[in-house]
């Protein structure tokens, strides 16, 4: 659970083999009600972090597809994506 009680889950997560900055790319269930696709667990150099989905503009930048509008649920979510990829919950 996270933020206002949104039941939130990882649908789907594949890890990535071998020595590349993106470990894993996770898919992410909403309240059994919307599939998020396309996060990245990325290795930065700050550490492990988990990256929204994002898409090439016209400017050829590149922009995140999902936005949390609450730090509190941004944190929760990469908190739980964290997790499970390192092993530490199911």
């Amino acid at each position: 659970m996270t933020g206002n009680n949104i039941n939130v889950r990882i649908a789907r997560m594949h890890k990535v083999d071998g020595n590349n900055r993106v470990k894993a790319f996770v898919d992410m269930n909403i309240a059994d009600l919307v599939v998020v696709k396309g996060l990245r667990v990325v290795d930065g150099p700050k550490g492990l972090f988990v990256a929204m989905p994002q898409q090439k503009g016209k400017d050829k930048k590149w922009y995140d597809t999902i936005r949390c509008l609450s730090r509190d649920v941004r944190f929760a979510i990469s908190q739980q994506i964290l997790d499970v990829y390192q092993g530490k919950d199911s």
